[in-house]
């Protein structure tokens, strides 16, 4: 078969990509407003939990800054519909953060501790192990202002926010919060291994998984373990870098002990005026996430999510940061899946602002192999699936 032309392309966005816009918008909006009716419920029985919005300012921390205020709805403004607070791993597999209200004036701790006790309390004669790169430990008293109830001893241990208290306390009312607002028709709380709370959301076109993740955002500072940018890079510019900085980061709740950083409002920045030069980056990007789900790795919950493919085009977008490396499609195309194919074949990602984490660290090394066969095959013979 002959490599894909440009017609080709066209054909694909058109029969492909396009459609599977306009569905994953549709079901983002349905999944939105059911989720918001349930925070909105929660959110009264329980003030430490804000109800999610559409705008993405729903937290103090953000509201009580004019300038990042500012800077945040001019960069929404005349933008697609966007909801911050939806991050879509698969058109079947969302993350919903749910912002927690009564924590501001952070700052980071420069004090190391140790801590000798399990997530219910009990005493341990050795110490809990150290968080990785992209997680940390949060003391209550890294806030100048804290509600009461962040010193309960429901969320607190010895002084510290424990992530698994806080999603028990919060999985509780995520079930008695769609018993009250006549929701057991639509969302359902799903079994889990883990302290994390994952429910099933039913659309008008599918059933959707949705990962429900309490959040503390921190758009006051930058963080130290998130060393960016690199050196003598010329993408993104230093105009962009600064604002993307002065946005800040958020703590998740998705372990036992250790808060999870994410950089959602950077990488929304980042996503934004891709092709301002007239590139064909997000191009590249939406064909390439369309192939991921039609052929690469398919299915509900896929090793390899859209938060991947997001975080290879950021280190192709510094390593090629000219305008004519993002002219020709086929060209900037094969390069992109050439990164994803070196990334996976070598069960090695690396975050895009804490470069020493591997995002595939616990992927299964079977199901990537199967991953990196298939773009072997695409790679060989590039061409499109219209089937």
């Amino acid at each position: 078969m002959k490599p894909f032309t440009d017609e080709d392309v066209e054909i694909y966005i058109q029969s492909k990509v396009e459609p599977r816009h306009y569905l994953v918008s549709k079901t983002v909006e349905e999944v939105q407003k059911i989720i918001q009716q349930l925070t909105t419920e929660i959110s009264y029985k329980a003030t430490r939990f804000q109800a999610i919005s559409n705008s993405g300012i729903h937290n103090e921390n953000i509201k009580d800054q004019p300038a990042l205020l500012a800077k945040w709805s001019a960069m929404l403004r005349g933008k697609r519909p966007f909801h911050p607070s939806i991050q879509v791993l698969a058109p079947s597999q969302f993350l919903i953060t749910v912002p927690l209200r009564g924590l501001t004036g952070y700052r980071e701790c420069q004090v190391r501790h140790w801590r000798y006790y399990t997530v219910h309390g009990a005493k341990l004669l050795s110490s809990v192990r150290d968080p990785e790169e992209l997680h940390q430990w949060l003391e209550v008293e890294q806030f100048s202002k804290s509600l009461q109830q962040w010193h309960e001893t429901d969320v607190n241990i010895e002084g510290d926010l424990v992530p698994a208290k806080v999603l028990v306390v919060f999985r509780e009312l995520v079930e008695k919060s769609i018993i009250s607002c006549n929701l057991s028709s639509k969302v359902t709380v799903l079994e889990s291994f883990s302290s994390v709370v994952r429910v099933a959301v039913e659309t008008s076109e599918s059933q959707v998984e949705v990962e429900l993740v309490p959040t503390v955002e921190i758009p006051t500072c930058w963080p130290g373990k998130a060393r960016w940018p690199r050196c003598l890079k010329r993408w993104p510019s230093q105009e962009k870098v600064q604002c993307i900085k002065s946005l800040g980061f958020d703590l998740l709740a998705r372990s036992n002990y250790h808060w999870q950083l994410c950089f959602a409002r950077a990488e929304r920045m980042l996503m934004e005026g891709l092709d301002e030069d007239g590139g064909c980056r997000m191009k590249c990007f939406r064909v390439m996430r369309q192939m991921k789900e039609d052929v690469w790795c398919a299915g509900n919950k896929p090793i390899i999510t859209a938060y991947h493919l997001q975080t290879v085009l950021f280190w192709t977008c510094e390593k090629y940061p000219r305008t004519k490396d993002w002219r020709c499609f086929r060209e900037a195309f094969l390069r992109l899946v050439q990164k994803l194919h070196k990334c996976v074949s070598q069960h090695f990602l690396k975050h895009y602002f804490v470069k020493n984490t591997n995002l595939l660290k616990y992927a299964n090394t079977s199901d990537l192999d199967v991953v990196a066969s298939k773009l072997a095959v695409f790679l060989e013979n590039p061409v499109f699936c219209l089937d």
